[in-house]
């Protein structure tokens, strides 16, 4: 069976970067569309309905975290947010807003090539091991339809938010330091803050935990990282 190529969406007012970006990963055999703002991207995404965007957070018309949002919102599309912002209050609320990973300008095509690579390797066919559903009493994760269920009603979690609820969830009682986190669900060497890690537990806990000052699935340990635990019932 033949794959077809990824689709990537660049957005990026700048014109340099954007045909840049555009060029190299056409020569990576991706399929490729640009936009120059908020209102040609949406156009876009909506005709083209990529698998990732590339998406610059200044733009003249829009703003790209409520871009990522609204995206996000459509379908289960990965971002991978582009910008010369380099505090990291920003980064953390660009992955607190879904993205699935950042990387600040000036950047180097082959670090560039390297995270797209690493996104889109979650899209890769999973193992018949990997397809079983879990379920932990009212809650199920269901990693073929990539859908997750509280109670019978869907719980809406970004495209990164499943992955990482999926891996603890599928090694219940193990704790995970943050570093292992981010190696095994990120799939690369991820250089900066590991307060990402904490981000996407927070806004994972908000959907599916009754109590977020007392969280029952996803623990915290202190001094060490997260696990998921196995309740009885989950009401």
């Amino acid at each position: 069976m033949v794959i077809a190529p990824a689709k990537i969406l660049v957005v990026d007012d700048d014109p340099a970067i954007r045909n840049l970006v555009h060029r190299f990963l056409t020569k990576q055999s991706y399929q490729m569309e640009s936009a120059e703002d908020g209102k040609s991207a949406m156009q876009a995404f909506e005709q083209f309905n990529p698998d990732l965007v590339i998406l610059d957070v200044n733009l003249p018309d829009a703003n790209g975290y409520s871009l990522c949002q609204e995206m996000q919102s459509r379908t289960n599309v990965f971002v991978l947010m582009l910008t010369s912002r380099t505090d990291e209050a920003d980064k953390v609320r660009g992955f607190a807003q879904g993205a699935d990973d950042y990387i600040t300008k000036p950047f180097s095509l082959v670090e560039l090539g390297g995270r797209v690579g690493a996104i889109l390797k979650r899209q890769r066919i999973v193992t018949a091991a990997e397809q079983q559903c879990l379920a932990f009493g009212g809650l199920m994760i269901d990693p073929v339809r990539r859908e997750v269920k509280l109670n019978e009603d869907i719980v809406p979690l970004t495209a990164l938010e499943f992955d990482l609820l999926h891996f603890l969830a599928a090694h219940p009682g193990r704790v995970w330091r943050r570093a292992e986190l981010i190696q095994e669900v990120w799939d690369y060497e991820y250089v900066g803050d590991q307060r990402v890690v904490d981000v996407h537990i927070g806004q994972i806990r908000k959907k599916i935990e009754i109590d977020t000052s007392q969280p029952a699935l996803i623990q915290t340990v202190r001094g060490v990282g997260y696990k998921f635990e196995s309740p009885a019932v989950v009401s």
